[in-house]
């Protein structure tokens, strides 16, 4: 923080330290307001807080650390024990910091499992917090953050809650409600019903005289001005009656009642937007949890028949059971409202962030979220005014027309997304965090919901925006603030008093990406064991709540497991730039750097950076949707099953033969061509084989490298010389030469000379013909000519064409991986000049998504008479408690259908049968709640057919077959 009219306080750099934060532009900031020289500075000071941190994840080990610079010393953070009881070993890493056992408070979970468990742990909390004179409440993007009930209790108590007040929750943070205010103040919204409780209750009692009734039978609370206002409408009379019922916990209804009503107006839905899906919304979702997507099967239809709708809607009752499952709200009384909406088919999700003290209410750029797989986000990056300003005008430099137009239509969508999102903050008199969810459909966009908490995301917004806050009194009289925990806290304590900011802008452009414990398919994959993480590069922020801090005493790293109870990630890796292009680099090359090493372990670190330089070497202005992310893991997978039929060692030995009897007229010839192809085995064939071995490294090398070679009646041309981007790969793959490390992960030695006397070669050429890097085919052209160029003498000359022949012969092999990409169509997943994503339509093919999902992360190892788990979790036989089990022995059961539910880090999967057959037996003793591992058999089956395994020697005999069609196109 910097303060005061004169700067006193303007801070410098921290001394570097072995600490994780010492390279992290956003913390180690004095942000001790009390200590300022300006009275009104000084007013501001936060030292009286004192928290109790109620969330998980890096969330936790930030607040810890703001507060702490903000001099707030008096805080504890609570610990649920669920994570060590699925995993015994998966102990908060932030204990490394917070050391006192006095300020650590532990439950057996955040929430509950049921209502009755979840009021009771509300209560518990705030005991906690009386016995140990905590006066506030921090739950940042957790569990509790966006419950209103948990907020208004503590209100109640007399304690302060870090973030909206229970007014503000209830009126934006349940979706509903928050549809409805957004209607009243002209806020765009997505097509749909917000209130089909109501219709429930309608639908079993029809009239007014019948709604009273059911006041009167059931004793609830409804003032009786709201029971004769003949203007409400039987809709709105229903409301009022069930927040009554939920205040006395009771239902008025069935859930089977309100799946048949979902089930009635789904299919209305589907007969007035033919060709569409509709989306289901728990309003008590967030984080993706509880929402479900209905009618794909009515997709390509634009005139459906009532036989289609009918089945389409007939999927309705079970995906609403799920939704309510997922955020437990089953239970008696429990507000079970679903939000049934127009699914926008082409959409991108954008979000602005909000903040406000109930008076005022400040936005603060955009966010775009669109890349997420599940409703689970994975890479965010900024979208503010002035950096697509910047972008504009760079597009006009450039004379990119079509590109210009889209941006301009970007920066007149973000503006009226920042118009309407202060409009709803005000109406909702939001007093802290926020954020304002909406959906972008080309120039268009739709409210979608309000989160009422800071987001995981948060700091992007801080990368590019400051806050500015100024004494009304005196203009140069002011404090800035840089990170929002931080202003969440300055609400908390002075919420009325501080005045509307200025923002400021901070760097152009800031990146986002979730690292989380998921395969190579993105499917969760809990449990694993960290034993080794590289340490952060210059300007990488890592927010990984603490785990990479290191033994107090030796230094050394600690090994953590990741629990993965309550979710997947890791870490948030961050960083900014000038511009886009500037943190998409910096990103790359943090992804590039990171080594992180572990038994059982599985991350998205991969997928991260083959996903980023996809939009390297495409456009990082491009505007994919929520629907990019499912198809390009498909093609990915192509890419993975073409390069499982090819054999890197045996192109090479086949191309040595070639090579042999070409020049077999000439035996000495043919002797050194074999020693110079030997020396250049290993320098060709180790980056191949990594790249070929990890589809999601080798997706963004093609696509960083596509202008690079073209093909010409089926055969390869190099545009660039092989042997620099043959470098470059190796830094791609972060195997730059590097005494210090390991032989195994850097080109060795010997490769290293000759590739670095070979470019040396040529830019000693390239200088002396006066050329510029670029210009490789001029060069290769002069080299061919048995006239001597550039003053060379007749001799000098052959000898230059023997070297360069020597340098250049086998780097054919290199461009086989560019023949993957022609053979997979890579390239026609493209960005268009307006920006938009070209997906071709086969990969959005659901038996091809799920076919490659298995090439990516092939199924574990099983006897064909066995079911086994494709992952560790929590076991569930049946949809919901009180629903007979899916499958029972005895059964049989189709390809495709349910078998049972695995939850990993709180969402529910439901896990499909792999093929036709008979239950024989049920291995698993129980019906829920049970823990199971990876492999674990659950049924013992007699297949429908029986399954034949390929024989190895076929298998290699196929491959060196397509090994062997590939290199007739290279040689």
């Amino acid at each position: 923080m910097k303060a005061n009219k004169d700067f006193d306080l303007e801070i410098k750099p921290m001394a570097q330290t072995t600490d994780l934060y010492s390279n992290n532009p956003l913390i180690h900031r004095d942000r001790r307001l009390g200590l300022s020289s300006s009275e009104w500075v000084r007013s501001f000071s936060c030292v009286e807080l004192k928290p109790l941190i109620v969330c998980r994840g890096p969330i936790r080990m930030e607040a810890m650390t703001v507060y702490e610079e903000m001099g707030i010393s008096h805080y504890g953070i609570l610990l649920s024990e669920k994570d060590s009881i699925v995993y015994p070993n998966a102990l908060s890493p932030e204990l490394r910091k917070l050391t006192d056992n006095n300020r650590v408070h532990r439950v057996p979970d955040y929430t509950g499992a049921s209502k009755e468990e979840r009021v009771e742990r509300i209560g518990q909390i705030i005991q906690i917090a009386k016995d140990n004179g905590y006066d506030s409440i921090f739950a940042g993007y957790g569990f509790m953050a966006e419950d209103d009930e948990f907020v208004a209790a503590i209100e109640k108590a007399g304690l302060k809650f870090i973030g909206p007040c229970s007014a503000t929750q209830r009126g934006a943070g349940k979706k509903d409600e928050a549809k409805r205010t957004a209607l009243t103040v002209n806020v765009s919204v997505t097509p749909g019903i917000d209130n089909v409780t109501a219709r429930t209750l309608i639908k079993k009692h029809p009239s007014r005289e019948a709604l009273v009734a059911v006041v009167k039978a059931e004793g609830l609370k409804v003032d009786k001005k709201v029971l004769d206002n003949k203007k409400l409408s039987l809709e709105e009379l229903a409301d009022k009656i069930l927040m009554a019922s939920y205040e006395k916990g009771l239902d008025l209804f069935s859930i089977e009642e309100l799946c048949q009503q979902v089930k009635t107006e789904c299919a209305e839905m589907f007969k007035n937007y033919p060709g569409s899906r509709i989306r289901l919304k728990a309003i008590g979702g967030g984080g993706g949890k509880g929402q479900r997507i209905l009618g794909a099967s009515l997709l390509t239809k634009k005139n459906p028949s009532a036989a289609d709708i009918e089945k389409a809607a007939a999927n309705a009752p079970g995906l609403v059971r799920e939704v309510l499952g997922e955020v437990k709200a089953t239970g008696v009384g429990d507000n079970k409202n679903v939000l049934i909406e127009l699914n926008i088919e082409q959409t991108r999700h954008n979000e602005i962030q909000l903040l406000g003290n109930g008076d005022w209410c400040i936005a603060l750029g955009g966010r775009d979220c669109s890349l997420q797989m599940h409703e689970q986000k994975l890479l965010e990056i900024s979208v503010t005014q002035e950096g697509l300003a910047h972008e504009i005008d760079q597009a006009k430099k450039a004379g990119l027309k079509a590109q210009v137009k889209a941006l301009e239509s970007d920066l007149k969508v973000l503006k009226r997304m920042e118009e309407e999102s202060e409009r709803f903050g005000k109406a909702v008199g939001l007093d802290s965090a926020s954020t304002f969810e909406c959906i972008v459909d080309r120039d268009r966009h739709y409210f979608m919901e309000v989160n009422t908490r800071i987001q995981v995301e948060h700091r992007v917004t801080e990368l590019v925006y400051s806050l500015k806050f100024t004494n009304p009194k005196d203009k140069n009289d002011f404090f800035v603030v840089e990170s929002l925990v931080e202003a969440m806290a300055l609400l908390a304590l002075h919420k009325e008093r501080l005045p509307r900011p200025e923002r400021i802008a901070r760097f152009g452009a800031g990146a986002e990406a979730r690292l989380n414990a998921t395969d190579c398919s993105l499917s969760p994959s809990a449990g694993g064991v960290i034993r080794y993480w590289s340490t952060p590069i210059e300007g990488e922020i890592r927010d990984d709540q603490g785990i990479c801090i290191p033994n107090p005493d030796t230094g050394l790293f600690m090994r953590y497991t990741l629990a993965g109870a309550y979710d997947s990630n890791i870490a948030l890796l961050l960083t900014k730039g000038e511009d886009r292009l500037d943190s998409y680099n910096h990103l790359a090359k943090v992804l590039r750097s990171t080594v992180l090493r572990g038994t059982n372990l599985a991350t998205n670190l991969e997928f991260h950076y083959g996903l980023v330089n996809w939009f390297l070497g495409q456009n990082v202005m491009a505007k994919p949707t929520t629907r990019f992310v499912v198809p390009y893991l498909t093609l990915v997978g192509k890419l993975k099953e073409e390069a499982n039929k090819l054999d890197v060692v045996f192109a090479f030995l086949a191309m040595k033969k070639h090579f042999a009897k070409l020049y077999a007229g000439d035996p000495e010839v043919a002797k050194s061509v074999s020693e110079i192809l030997d020396r250049k085995g290993t320098l060709l064939t180790r980056p191949m084989e990594v790249l070929l071995k990890d589809p999601h490294l080798l997706a963004g090398w093609l696509s960083i490298n596509k202008k690079n070679f073209k093909l010409e009646k089926g055969k390869l041309v190099w545009l660039r010389n092989p042997l620099v981007v043959l470098e470059e790969t190796y830094e791609y793959l972060n195997m730059s030469f590097d005494p210090a490390r390991p032989s195994a992960e850097v080109i060795w030695s010997h490769d290293n000379e000759l590739l670095q006397n070979a470019l040396q070669f040529y830019a000693d050429l390239r200088e002396k013909f006066g050329l510029a890097k670029e210009d490789y085919a001029k060069l290769n052209d002069m080299l061919g000519k048995d006239k001597p160029q550039g003053g060379f003498d007749k001799e000098t000359w052959e000898k230059i064409q023997a070297a360069h022949q020597g340098y250049e012969i086998g780097n054919e092999l290199f461009g086989i991986l560019f023949l993957i990409a022609d053979r997979t169509e890579f390239f026609d997943f493209r960005v268009e000049d307006d920006l938009e994503v070209t997906i071709p339509g086969y990969l959005t093919d659901p038996d091809l998504q799920a076919a490659m999902k298995k090439v990516l992360v092939p199924p574990p190892a099983t006897k064909a008479d066995e079911i086994v788990t494709p992952g560790g979790g929590m076991y569930y036989a049946q949809e919901a408690p009180g629903l007979p089990a899916f499958v029972k022995e005895g059964e049989h059961f189709e390809k495709g259908q349910p078998l049972f539910i695995l939850e990993v880090m709180k969402m529910f999967n439901k896990v499909p049968a792999p093929f036709s057959g008979t239950v024989d037996k049920i291995l698993i003793d129980g019906t829920e709640g049970i823990i199971v591992q990876k492999g674990q058999p659950i049924f013992k089956v007699t297949p429908d057919e029986k399954f034949v395994e390929v024989d190895p020697k076929e298998l290699e005999k196929m491959k060196r077959e397509t090994t062997g069609k590939y290199l007739e196109a290279i040689l």
